[in-house]
């Protein structure tokens, strides 16, 4: 039996950017990635300032992660047959009325939990129509050999507008106001917006014709369940949404004041930022020596050890340690998240891609609505460091199960003559 050989990644350092319209898209879109941390670092921290309520972070988290879980494998149904560039272009203008619809709030203290919950939830909308849309656009970009180092340095662009974000939100907070730093936010979306409107990169004439309709999703998921890593790395990213996604996130408010960072200053910013310089720092490192290639069980082994990262700052009582073992979690995240997306876009068959990635980003960003469960709702009973060590705990026995199944050998049964 054999199985069809896919490009070797090339070793080059920082492949992907030597491709000029990756290079054009790898810039915009790490505004936008950046303008969307913007917004929620002043989002939170005005919401956790005036109702103090660990059950308001994890209603955020659901509201937000719930579209993703409902509606991307549709998206990715859409980005098979709509032009890519115009459903990424509707996402940042929802980007753009939500942090604007913010900034008015705040302008008139008029904030409630209904505002949160509505306004989250359109930004969720926005997100599920973007990210299918940009991981088959990138594809077009840069083609097989190269998209390992495309999707690394998209996800290393995702994590520097994660480190830049609360930097310059917290900026903005002290220099204009929360209400006037969101409404600053809006434009820098725009970079985004107007180069799609130029760039035939993604164009339909570009892309090979690709199977339509939502109804062939089972066909399409039939078509991979024989595929071990597919499956595999399916469900790693959705035990990592699942048990921890992003919900320590909306609590950080909650774990800087408990490190005695009660205001808005460089220290709590720093906190915030944390895993986002890890995981910067690891795909300029990882790109930049062509390191730790595609591999089943390379991003299971890096998937563990993000665990016993995120274990240990929900345990810690020294600001130091937290910020380093934050710091530690984000260089594993990227390295085990953009290793299973690699390597799924590249075993998906191409007439179903979009499918595929709609089905990756269901469950690599859609449950991360439970773990405002699990982390949230379950740590204002319990606290929120109790509960995101357990939820560490939980992921990592589904990981170190995952790992066994990777291990084991692939049986091939021949058929007699």
């Amino acid at each position: 039996m054999t199985t069809p050989s896919t490009p070797a990644p090339s070793r080059r350092s920082f492949a992907a950017l030597r491709h000029p319209g990756f290079r054009a898209y790898f810039i915009a879109s790490a505004l936008a990635m950046g303008a969307d941390n913007i917004e929620h670092v002043i989002s939170y921290w005005i919401m956790f300032r005036k109702f103090h309520s660990p059950m308001l972070g994890g209603i955020a988290v659901v509201t937000h992660w719930l579209p993703f879980l409902l509606f991307a494998v549709y998206s990715g149904a859409l980005a098979d047959r709509i032009d890519p560039r115009r459903l990424i272009q509707i996402a940042m203008g929802m980007f753009m009325a939500v942090s604007l619809g913010w900034g008015i709030i705040f302008l008139y203290d008029a904030a409630e939990v209904w505002h949160a919950v509505l306004l989250l939830t359109v930004h969720g909308f926005a997100g599920v129509l973007w990210q299918p849309a940009a991981q088959l656009m990138i594809h077009d970009i840069v083609g097989n050999e190269q998209l390992q180092s495309a999707v690394r340095l998209n996800a290393t662009g995702r994590y520097l507008g994660l480190l830049v974000g609360p930097a310059v939100g917290a900026g903005l907070m002290l220099a204009a106001g929360p209400a006037l730093g969101l409404m600053i936010n809006v434009v820098i979306y725009l970079p985004l917006l107007l180069w799609l409107g130029f760039t035939r990169y993604g164009a339909p004439e570009a892309k090979a014709k690709r199977a339509a309709g939502y109804a062939e999703l089972l066909n399409a998921w039939r078509a991979v369940t024989g595929n071990r890593t597919i499956v595999l790395m399916i469900a790693l990213a959705g035990a990592a949404s699942l048990f921890i996604g992003s919900g320590y996130q909306a609590q950080m408010p909650g774990f800087a004041m408990a490190l005695g960072q009660e205001s808005a200053d460089f220290r709590y910013s720093v906190l915030l930022a944390a895993d986002a310089a890890g995981a910067l720092t690891a795909g300029l490192a990882l790109e930049g020596r062509g390191l730790l290639h595609s591999r089943t069980r390379t991003a299971l082994v890096l998937a563990l050890m993000w665990c016993l990262a995120l274990a240990g700052f929900a345990l810690s009582t020294s600001y130091a340690l937290s910020v380093a073992l934050l710091f530690a979690a984000g260089f594993m995240e990227l390295a085990f998240n953009s290793m299973a997306q690699t390597l799924v876009q590249l075993n998906a068959p191409a007439a179903v891609r979009g499918r595929i990635i709609g089905l990756f980003n269901m469950a690599a960003l859609g449950l991360r609505m439970f773990s405002g469960v699990t982390i949230g709702f379950f740590g204002s009973v319990v606290g929120i460091h109790w509960s995101l060590a357990a939820s560490a705990g939980g992921m990592m026995i589904v990981t170190a199960l995952l790992l066994a199944a990777a291990m084991r050998p692939i049986v091939v049964r021949e058929s007699a003559d």
